[in-house]
């Protein structure tokens, strides 16, 4: 997957090769539990697929009730459930009590996350460097890493510039 430095309401940058992948991935794992290719599921589906990234369930509701106002909260979420169970997505937690998805694609590079505390941007980001050091640690003291998460909590150019806070300023 192709992923670049992302923030807000940016969209995401996905190569066609992960996203077949990815619904690949989906099929295969549907077929094997048994499940239905229905049509609200799928217009679900396109719209993660297409939606911006870190997408709560409310988020991804709104969108698809913009296009099939009967589908229902319950249907989101058993679908967004499904797209994690299967690896499609991966659900992630900023720490402010939400639940939020993303595409996940184990040829995807890796990233990392900032979050603003005051405005809940979040901005995604690579840096090899932490990559390096994480591995260098690892090996430093004979641990295996079979994954990690790596985020930053502070205030975003944009909150500090028009209120003129500080890191401090933020409860």
């Amino acid at each position: 997957m192709t992923v670049a430095a992302r923030e807000g309401d940016s969209m995401t940058h996905v190569d066609k090769a992960a996203l077949e992948r990815l619904r690949a991935r989906l099929q295969a794992y549907m077929a094997k539990k048994g499940l239905r290719s229905t049509a609200q599921r799928r217009l679900i589906v396109d719209t993660f697929f297409s939606g911006a990234p870190h997408m709560t369930i409310e988020d991804l509701l709104t969108e698809v009730r913009a296009r099939d106002r009967g589908i229902g909260y319950a249907t989101v979420y058993r679908t967004l459930k499904l797209l994690a169970e299967c690896g499609v997505a991966s659900e992630r937690r900023f720490g402010d009590g939400l639940s939020r998805y993303e595409l996940a694609d184990d040829a995807s590079t890796h990233h990392d996350h900032l979050i603003c505390l005051s405005c809940g941007k979040i901005i995604e980001f690579e840096e090899p460097r932490i990559e390096a050091l994480q591995d260098e640690i690892a090996a430093k003291y004979g641990f295996e890493v079979t994954s990690h998460k790596h985020e930053m909590y502070g205030v975003c150019l944009d909150c500090r510039d028009s209120k003129g806070s500080s890191v401090a300023d933020v409860s």
